[in-house]
């Protein structure tokens, strides 16, 4: 099967009641049953940081950052691993709570229409997408990166 330029090579997470679509390129890994390290003072969406490949990599519920629902950080957990794209030399990587294993998905770019019937998007979303007949959203990673980056200022992270 040739390589189709007419299609986006994504990752489907379940976050909350929501599905996320990341772009293939920017998950590193995908995890399961990590051990979460809290991180003193952080926001609620900020469930703490795992330690990858010698990284402190802070692990954000999404669901919660945007309000798509309570994720429970469980010892079953899944993680993605995403690489960041905002040039942080502190923080090459950040991590997503996600309750199933991401589903790879490709889609015709001219099929990833976005849905105009949503006046306010959640926070860290960019637009919501219509696959087919379900929906995704489309986060904003730059946007994303940089409310991590200003929220591990302000918390005590262990040594």
């Amino acid at each position: 099967m040739g390589y189709n330029s007419d299609e986006i090579r994504g990752v489907l997470v379940q976050v909350g009641e929501e599905r996320l679509l990341l772009p293939n390129a920017t998950v590193a890994e995908v995890l399961a049953r990590v051990a979460v390290e809290p991180l003193e003072g952080a926001p609620d969406w900020l469930a703490g940081q795992i330690a990858w490949h010698g990284w402190h990599v802070p692990l954000v519920s999404f669901a919660r950052l945007a309000s798509l629902g309570e994720e429970a950080v469980q010892r079953n957990n899944r993680v993605v691993v995403l690489k960041a794209l905002g040039n942080n030399e502190a923080m090459p990587y950040f991590a997503l709570l996600t309750a199933s294993f991401p589903q790879l998905a490709s889609v015709a770019r001219d099929s990833l229409l976005a849905d105009a019937s949503e006046e306010d998007l959640p926070r860290g979303v960019q637009m919501r997408v219509l696959l087919g007949d379900q929906s995704a959203l489309l986060p904003d990673l730059e946007a994303l990166e940089r409310t991590i980056a200003e929220a591990m200022a302000t918390v005590s992270v262990p040594a």
